[in-house]
Formats: structure tokens, C-alpha cells, sequence
């Protein structure tokens, strides 16, 4: 359903919250279709955010360990990214695995 949120369980290291939150927003973004929320719609997409990211963060915490990594490199984990974005430091790939270029990650 959601081609662009990336698996985050079996990451090294975890996922962040800000990894979930992220994850979270896209998906709250999909189902309602709403990628800009304005006055009458923020409020309610943010709890909806919140919500759907803490309840993704017990499910992740309560599964067992994967046996590998997911194959794609989370958004935020891709440092062209994190440079659009303006985050601060940019995380590097975990090790051995080198960062797939932009757009060839599986949807």
C-alpha cells in the first residue's frame, strides 16, 4: 500500500524515533491523502502521527530479532536525504552495506 515507507524492523542500529515518526507520517499521509496539513486538518493528522509512531514503536520492540537487515536503506538513513531535509549529522550505512542511489530502493 505505502510504496515509499521502508522496513525498520532488524535495523543496525534500531530504528529511531525518528525513523518511526517518520514512517508514521508517511503512511498518516497515504490513507488520507493529505500531504500538507493545514489549520483544519493538522491537529488531527499530528495525533494520528503520534499514535500510529507509538504504537509502530511497541511493535517493533515486542518482535523477535530479524536473521538479516531489510535490503533498503531507510530515508533518513540516506544521506542525500538528510542533506534535503537539513538534518544535522548524517548517518552512515550500516556497516557493509553501502547506500543504494536514490529512487533504486524496493518499493
Amino acid at each position: 500500500m505505502c510504496r515509499n515507507i521502508t522496513e525498520l524492523r532488524g535495523l543496525n542500529p534500531p530504528a529511531s524515533a525518528e525513523e518511526v515518526e517518520a514512517a508514521a507520517a508517511q503512511f498518516i499521509r497515504k490513507v488520507t491523502g493529505i500531504a500538507r496539513p493545514t489549520g483544519a486538518t493538522a491537529d488531527a493528522v499530528q495525533e494520528a502521527v503520534r499514535e500510529v509512531a507509538e504504537i509502530t514503536g511497541r511493535l517493533l520492540a515486542g518482535l523477535p530479532a530479524r536473521r538479516q537487515e531489510p535490503k533498503t536503506v531507510p530515508p533518513l538513513r540516506r544521506p542525500e536525504v538528510r542533506r534535503r531535509l537539513g538534518l544535522d549529522q548524517a548517518q552512515p550505512a550500516p556497516a557493509g552495506k553501502a547506500a543504494p542511489p536514490a529512487g533504486s530502493a524496493r518499493h
